[in-house]
């Protein structure tokens, strides 16, 4: 029986269909495994993402690959100065013939919506997203719609120091689940993507050769399964312990709040959901406090001034809390 035919599926079926993904996205987008496991937890956890990275990463590729291998809608929206907020959630339209308002939808109804460089238009058209991230739905001249499940917001950004980028307002990378930073391949990666590029088919062809191997029910299955998966109230005092901590650190100027404690433990589920495990354990914790919480500490100028960053604050504030004997 494929994936697609099971109606019902236990912890050890979920694994193996999570698995198969995995392997799936990796035969396109080589040496990136964690990214395309952080990916698949915002996913099955009910989040969004935002992919930071110079161009020519595999952060658009990483998307398309995903909306291949799953049997959902997929949109595309290219980011730019001009763009305009209708031009991404839809407008109301004047029908000559009947008298009457249409509603145009825009590409934000569907289930997986890739803002590909989101930094690249005004803070105005980035906020048309707060919305929809947050309630799943759009609101048009007062008409409130919603929007289908699941749904998720893959959006990629170049890093802030290049030209013509303009910074996400708070409020809206607050309410990306992760901000997950891609890096440059291994050598040996790099050479196999080589050979994958130039020896055959195009990578653009190889994705359209992918099989899709979840639909939306069973997506929905296996976050219903990540939901219930048990949480010690030690796991629950060690996420808060960590959150909290982050607002009186030295020399952060802005902490994580509520938010980041709830995504803390969603993603965690997930995380040992994929491990097999219908239980989190503080490893789950740990990893994936890094993207959780990188976009919502802001520094202080004296701590940047030292060259000390995100990754490396919560690296010390992860070292001094002690974890939890589960």
């Amino acid at each position: 029986m494929s994936v697609l035919e099971q109606q019902a599926l236990t912890i050890e079926q979920a694994f193996e269909s999570v698995k198969a993904i995995k392997e799936n996205i990796s035969k396109v987008l080589i040496g990136q495994d964690l990214v395309i496991e952080n990916a698949l937890t915002a996913l099955f956890a009910g989040g969004h993402i935002l992919l930071e990275g110079v161009p020519g990463l595999g952060k658009t590729l990483l998307v398309r690959a995903l909306a291949q291998s799953l049997q959902v809608n997929f949109s595309r929206v290219q980011f730019t100065p001009d763009l305009m907020p209708s031009d991404v959630l839809g407008h109301s339209l004047y029908d000559m013939k009947t008298g009457d308002f249409v509603t145009k939808k825009g590409p934000a109804f569907t289930n997986l919506l890739l803002a590909d460089e989101i930094n690249r238009a005004p803070a105005k058209t980035q906020s048309a997203l707060l919305e929809v991230m947050q309630e799943q739905q759009i609101t048009i001249d007062g008409t409130s719609l919603q929007l289908s499940s699941p749904f998720m917001v893959l959006a990629t950004q170049n890093p802030l120091d290049q030209e013509g980028t303009y910074p996400l307002p708070e409020a809206e990378l607050d309410r990306f689940m992760m901000k997950v930073n891609i890096d440059y391949p291994s050598k040996a990666a790099e050479i196999a993507l080589l050979k994958l590029n130039t020896e055959q088919v195009s990578n653009e062809r190889n994705i359209e050769t992918l099989p899709s191997l979840l639909n939306a029910e069973l997506i929905e299955q296996i976050k219903a399964l990540a939901s219930n998966v048990t949480v010690d109230e030690q796991i629950y005092n060690y996420a808060v312990e960590i959150v909290t901590k982050t607002r009186t650190w030295h020399g952060v100027l802005h902490g994580a709040g509520v938010r980041a404690s709830i995504n803390l433990v969603k993603a965690a589920k997930v995380t040992a959901l994929m491990s097999g495990r219908d239980f989190v354990l503080p490893d789950d914790i740990k990893a994936v406090t890094p993207n959780i919480l990188r976009h919502r500490l802001i520094l202080t100028a004296d701590l940047e001034l030292e060259g000390i960053d995100q990754a490396q604050v919560i690296e010390e504030l992860l070292h001094s809390i002690e974890a939890p004997r589960i």
